[in-house]
């Protein structure tokens, strides 16, 4: 009898070990999958017209690779994204002094000169790796994405294996913190600004917040806390999540999310509520920058070191974990009914002053444009950075020189783990997907640690074996 009761308890772990992986697994899918589409369309749009602005050489898979290469071509080391990010199956790259082939062709893994190989984060995944890798093989990550669209990434033993990054993080090789901003210019622009009176006129009409959300109950648990500011403020919810007004049928779609007249109907608001799906340093969306841009106050929930790259100290309303809804409500209510106190987040717009000289820097040295057809995109700086370091490495081994180790820091890709608002008991909280972010979040430290193993030992491996591990280090 107890050998029954023993073997059922097994039987009943494994099942359950084996349904919260498939939860956890439609998370990453169904959750993630907007954004990740919204991005990639994103990307691949940058990708296009910033190459079509400058002259390369591209090679379709019907050209020989070998006879090209033997045309004295051979001598440009190849760069490999194994993630078809930008969908080229061969082009020269110039970068400054260097010349790179970039290709998507897996074929030219097996090449002599093929010297790294890159990859995109949410793309990355274990069912498909370039192993073994050769010594002279070294991987680039690229990531700009939330945590929630990969995050075995986001721990020491995965973001490790890489020898190059660019992320959001400050931290990385290439930081692409300030992807969602063009330019100082954008900030100080007045283009859509509403003077105070006539704001004050809309209020007769429309709430003094609005909130545009349609990717609902993601892990920095937003939706939670929105649902219970509007217990004591009004707000206007267009999006998907937690919906109360309708858009005009003409802007009521994702791509016109940057469009001039979308614009205009969120300039009205005195206030946009502009929550993060993630809470990470650094991690810094259109959500912030979009309000900033309009002359419209952003509450803001986030990076946590979002003071830092604020164009002024008082330019946004920040929550932090520990915030009480009604108390947010109320000092909006507060700034919504005294134009002078409101008027002090708006005040560096209209002088046109952005004091804060990390921002101010961290744009004027970047080697990168945004919407900007004169300048690479980010994809093509990142391409470039791993070609130039490859050339370097390359003309110190012909000088019989020691060649630089580039290696990934766990800074390069860190994020908390997520935790819900502590402003309502567990007892209280309702019950939904989001909640399985925490266990998922957990799990990917498992998964990290598995892949960090089976990659060591540089040989190919199975999706079993890759569960087995993950699922021994759990019953661990």
């Amino acid at each position: 009898m107890i050998l029954i009761r023993g073997m059922k308890f097994w039987v009943s772990c494994i099942l359950a070990a084996l349904f919260f992986l498939l939860v956890t697994l439609q998370v990453f899918v169904e959750l993630g999958r907007f954004e990740k589409q919204k991005m990639k369309s994103s990307l691949l749009q940058d990708t296009k017209k910033y190459k079509q602005s400058r002259p390369v050489t591209t090679y379709t898979e019907e050209h020989n690779v070998d006879k090209m290469f033997d045309r004295g071509m051979g001598k440009y080391p190849i760069m490999l994204w194994w993630s078809p990010l930008t969908g080229e199956n061969g082009r020269f790259g110039q970068c400054g002094r260097d010349t790179c082939f970039f290709t998507i062709n897996r074929t030219y893994l097996e090449h002599q000169m093929t010297r790294a190989v890159l990859f995109y984060g949410t793309d990355f995944n274990i069912d498909s790796l370039p192993l073994p890798r050769q010594s002279y093989h070294e991987w680039a990550l690229f990531h700009e994405e939330s945590p929630k669209n990969n995050y075995k990434l986001f721990h020491p033993p995965a973001i490790t294996i890489f020898n190059h990054t660019a992320t959001f993080s400050q931290h990385s090789h290439l930081p692409l913190t300030s992807q969602y901003l063009e330019n100082l210019e954008s900030l100080k622009s007045l283009q859509y600004l509403v003077s105070i009176e006539n704001k004050n006129i809309l209020r007769r009409r429309i709430a003094p917040v609005v909130y545009v959300q349609s990717d609902c109950d993601p892990p920095s648990d937003r939706d939670t806390f929105v649902e219970e500011l509007m217990k004591y403020v009004a707000v206007d919810s267009y999006g998907e999540c937690l919906h109360n007004r309708d858009l005009p049928e003409q802007v009521n779609n994702p791509s016109y999310m940057d469009d001039a007249q979308f614009y205009r109907i969120l300039a009205r608001y005195k206030f946009i509520l502009a929550f993060e799906n993630a809470v990470c340093d650094d991690y810094i969306t259109e959500k912030l920058w979009r309000p900033l841009k309009l002359g419209v106050v952003p509450v803001y929930y986030g990076a946590p070191n979002i003071m830092a790259w604020l164009p002024s100290n008082k330019s946004a309303i920040v929550v932090d974990k520990n915030a009480s809804p009604k108390k947010i409500a109320d000092y909006i209510k507060q700034l919504d009914s005294n134009d002078t106190l409101y008027m002090e987040y708006i005040g560096w717009k209209l002088q046109g002053h952005i004091s804060n000289n990390i921002l101010t820097r961290a744009l004027r040295d970047r080697k990168w444009g945004v919407q900007d057809i004169l300048q690479e995109n980010y994809i093509d700086a990142f391409e470039c950075m791993v070609c130039n370091r490859v050339w370097n490495n390359m003309h110190q081994e012909e000088k019989g020189l020691p060649t630089n180790q580039w290696k990934a820091e766990p800074s390069h890709l860190n994020c908390p783990g997520p935790e819900p608002f502590p402003f309502l008991s567990k007892l209280t909280l309702k019950t939904s997907m989001r909640d399985m972010w925490k266990p998922s979040f957990e799990q990917s430290k498992k998964e990290a640690k598995a892949l960090r193993i089976l990659v060591d030992r540089n040989k190919n491996f199975t999706n079993q074996e890759f569960w087995n591990l993950v699922f021994k280090s759990i019953g661990e």
